[in-house]
């Protein structure tokens, strides 16, 4: 087993899938519960693999192949997930989670599109420097924006803040109420900087994909709105099959560029799409 890509009887180490058996492209989920959730959105489906946080299905959608991966909480599983599946052939990666607004026009069970996400979190660190910028692939913002549309379902679109802590780094306080001037003070700065959301897995997911040249995009169902002080867990399966339709179209999108021999999407192109 090399140091360098480790791998058990061929398959990579924590996601334990080898090349082949995965779709391009993959869903990244937090919870193991939602990778099975999310499947029953497919025409087909089966589990692949499961190993500590990260639980694999792959199916199809429209007879096309698609995947989903769990990826646990956090910054580091997540990179560790995008490393291995990009290495066993996916190249199109949307995160699904939950979060939490600092907006007061964002409420609970409403999607935040992500366009771009302040690097908050250590493990993008171990990739580039903080000046860095962490934005979601323009194609897959655009398709789940088409998907949501298509679905009626309401979203919103802005910058998330990536948090390595569910508790401090959120503006929460710590066990027998800790806190310091700046688990006081985040909530407040980043509302000023226009800032929607916290998540903890959305700017490391952005910057490995970014420099590996792969797509991503995120979106993610508002679970706790920070300013009002209120939370529910609504939002899950909206947010999910705005994702499984944003595949289908970037799909659609990908065949469309092959036939037209041109690397991107752009507005006039997309006059042929479904036609």
């Amino acid at each position: 087993m090399s140091a360098g890509e480790p791998k058990s009887n061929g398959r990579f180490y924590h996601v334990r899938v080898k090349p082949g058996e995965i779709s391009e492209y993959v869903l990244l989920p937090g919870d193991p519960e939602r990778v099975p959730r999310i499947a029953e959105l497919w025409d087909e489906k089966r589990e692949v693999s499961y190993h500590r946080e990260f639980r694999i299905w792959t199916g199809r959608i429209s007879g096309r192949l698609i995947s989903a991966c769990s990826t646990g909480i956090g910054a580091s599983s997540a990179s560790i997930a995008v490393e291995e599946l990009a290495r066993a052939g996916a190249h199109t990666f949307i995160r699904v989670g939950s979060t939490g607004s600092i907006h007061p026009e964002v409420d609970l069970g409403e999607l935040v599109i992500s366009a771009a996400a302040v690097r908050l979190e250590g493990a993008s660190s171990d990739y580039a420097p903080p000046e860095y910028p962490a934005f979601a692939n323009y194609e897959v913002v655009l398709a789940l924006i088409e998907a949501a549309e298509s679905l009626n379902v309401k979203y919103h679109v802005g910058v998330t803040a990536t948090a390595d802590s569910f508790y401090l780094g959120q503006g929460r306080t710590g066990y027998r109420g800790y806190s310091w001037s700046y688990s006081r003070r985040i909530i407040q700065d980043l509302t000023s900087m226009g800032v929607i959301n916290f998540d903890m897995e959305t700017s490391a997911i952005f910057t490995i994909a970014s420099i590996y040249g792969l797509r991503a995009g995120s979106v993610c169902a508002v679970f706790a709105n920070r300013v009002k002080d209120t939370f529910k867990v609504s939002g899950e399966r909206e947010a999910a099959a705005v994702a499984v339709e944003a595949v289908k179209i970037l799909q659609e999108w990908d065949e469309l560029k092959e036939r037209s021999h041109k690397p991107r999407i752009y507005p006039s192109l997309l006059k042929l799409w479904r036609h």
